[in-house]
Order: structure tokens, then sequence, then C-alpha cells
């Protein structure tokens, strides 16, 4: 499942924006199904523009009835009638998804036999001073076993002791529910950590309810700003240039 808004608080109608020769928003779409990992793949959104981008391409796009706080709410109502074990969602911006971390991901819930894990999410490690002081880059702490203890666009943990090796892990924003928590998720309600953070997994953490991160290696792209556009618009430009250059 794909939510998506076409309006956003930091870069309006972001998911229609140029990639490529297509939209960020089927950007996105076609290398979801091109990971080959799913039984279906949808773009769920409130928005007709959207809608209509992804049908008149032959994609599968389900219209959201209700307005709702967050991706995860949206895709809840989406699935409600579906018959499906572990739903997925991949966030609209993140054209550049991939196999590798998507199976690592769903790899936790195949190990998973006593089904005590409820969500998963991905991290992956950064080394960048200014990404990690950015506030557009939501950072995660985890206990020792790799459940989350905390996300924040502050830079977490606070490197006080300088003796001391520090890690510092972005969160991506791929999550995978099994159904009926992802249901119940649509009925905790909201409190101040997340209203004040703007980050909804931690719903989750302030629920008491644990979460998997599982690390990769692929940062890949997130399409927050103008800037993260311009980003993706060379490795677009750079990944097309290598393979016309292969196939010549």
């Amino acid at each position: 499942m794909i939510p998506a808004r076409y309006s956003a608080s930091r870069f309006p109608a972001k998911l229609m924006q140029d990639l490529g020769g297509e939209t960020v928003i089927y950007r996105t779409y076609q290398a979801t199904l091109n990971t080959e990992l799913f039984d279906a793949v949808y773009v769920v959104t409130d928005s007709q523009i959207i809608f209509d981008e992804i049908k008149s391409k032959g994609g599968a796009v389900i219209m959201s009835n209700n307005t709702h706080e967050s991706g995860s709410d949206r895709i809840a109502e989406a699935v409600a009638s579906i018959d499906c074990d572990v739903v997925v969602n991949v966030q609209g911006d993140e054209p550049f998804t991939e196999r590798e971390s998507l199976s690592k991901l769903l790899a936790v819930f195949k190990d998973d036999t006593e089904e005590e894990i409820d969500l998963a999410s991905l991290m992956v490690k950064i080394d960048n001073h200014a990404e990690i002081n950015n506030p557009n880059c939501v950072k995660v702490i985890t206990d020792i076993n790799n459940f989350a203890l905390y996300f924040s666009r502050s830079p977490i943990p606070y490197h006080r002791d300088q003796s001391v090796a520090v890690n510092y892990y972005k969160h991506k924003g791929v999550y995978a529910f099994r159904k009926n928590p992802l249901l119940e998720f649509t009925n905790l309600s909201i409190k101040n950590l997340e209203v004040s953070e703007k980050i909804e997994c931690i719903r989750f953490l302030e629920h008491g309810k644990k979460i998997k991160m599982v690390e990769t290696h692929i940062e890949g792209i997130e399409i927050d700003t103008p800037e993260d556009l311009a980003k993706a618009q060379k490795l677009w430009s750079s990944n097309s240039n290598k393979t016309q250059k292969y196939r010549i």
C-alpha cells in the first residue's frame, strides 16, 4: 500500500513532480511493483489528481473516503475489506524503493513463528553531520534487540561523552504491519509526543507497543523538499545514463 496525499506542508504537490518523464508517485508505484515481492500493490489517495494519474497508466489505485491523520490510518481504511496477512506501507515519495530492503523487512515476519511482532520498519546508518541535525531526517534509537526506543527529529542520542562511539540511524518511512495491529492502530488515541514530533509511529510507542527495526545499508532518497527532488532527478539521470551506456 502506497499512501499518497496531494498536499504536503513542506513541499505541496511533490508527488506530481516530474522525475525522468514520469511523476514521483508513479515512479514509486513502478518501483514497488518491480520488487515482485507482493501479491498486490495499490496507491491509496484522497486526491482526484493522484487517483487519475495512477488510473490513467493502468495502475491499481483506491480512493480514500476519509480525512486521515497519517498514511497508516489511510491504508488501514483501504485494507479493512482485503484478505491479507501482512501489509507494507511504502511512502509515496520513495521512488527508489528497492527489493533488498523490503525483503529484509518481510523476513522479520517469516521468522516470527509465534507472531509476536506486530510492526517492523527500516533504519539506515548515517554519518553526515548536517543530516543528523536536519529536522526533516527522522532519527531512531533502539535497544540491544533492535526494538525502537524512540524516534525524533532532533539528533538522538545526544553525544555528550565524546570518548564513546555513537551510531546514528535514520528512520526510513517504510512500515510492515500484520493486518489486525494495523486496524487497531486507527483506534489508538493520538498523544502529545506524536503531535509534537509529527512522527506517526510514535503513537505505537506511546501506547506501549513494540516496533522491530531492521537495518539496511541502502539509504535512497525521500522527497520531502525541492532540494530532495533535485537530488532525485540527478540520481535518476545518472542511473539512466549508466543503463543507456550498458545497452550500447
